[in-house]
């Protein structure tokens, strides 16, 4: 899966905003910075924290209002997974690969996984009931091997 590099995601940012009659603000390029640079996935919380170090002066309202325009600009991906916060992460452009998420109900840990069974299976899926697949979100639940050695 290749990241979305700072340069792509600001130029991106920029052709949007334009469209839009939006100012590409200091702090939104703040956020972008510290979104591409965080961890995988981010709540808006953690994304706070990481924005933040950069410049103290960035309230939770502004990173959760640019966090809607990175969706809208198609430089983020908006997930939910269970009943916690929603996370973002970083789009994939030209990326044919889909990735799924592991999801820890005990630390909340999120890891990424690529099946291409899973895949060809799901297209069979589609296919028996009559779709044309689009798109799809896979997300298992369960308890990481970590949160397993502590129960013990």
């Amino acid at each position: 899966m290749t990241a979305l590099s700072y340069d792509t995601a600001h130029g991106q940012l920029t052709n949007y905003m334009r469209g839009k009659g939006l100012k590409l603000t200091r702090q939104r390029e703040t956020i972008l910075r510290a979104f591409l640079q965080g961890q995988k996935h981010q709540s808006i919380e953690e994304l706070l924290t990481e924005t933040r170090s950069l410049d103290a002066g960035i309230g939770h309202a502004t990173v959760y209002r640019t966090m809607r325009l990175f969706v809208d600009a198609g430089i983020a991906e908006e997930l939910s997974f269970g009943d916690g916060p929603s996370q973002y992460e970083p789009s994939h452009p030209g990326d044919d690969h889909h990735h799924d998420h592991l999801i820890c109900t005990v630390c909340q840990k999120i890891t990424e996984f690529e099946n291409d069974r899973i895949e060809e299976l799901q297209e069979q899926v589609a296919s028996k009931h009559g779709y044309i697949l689009t798109d799809h979100t896979m997300q298992l639940f369960g308890i990481c091997p970590d949160c397993q050695k502590k129960k013990r």
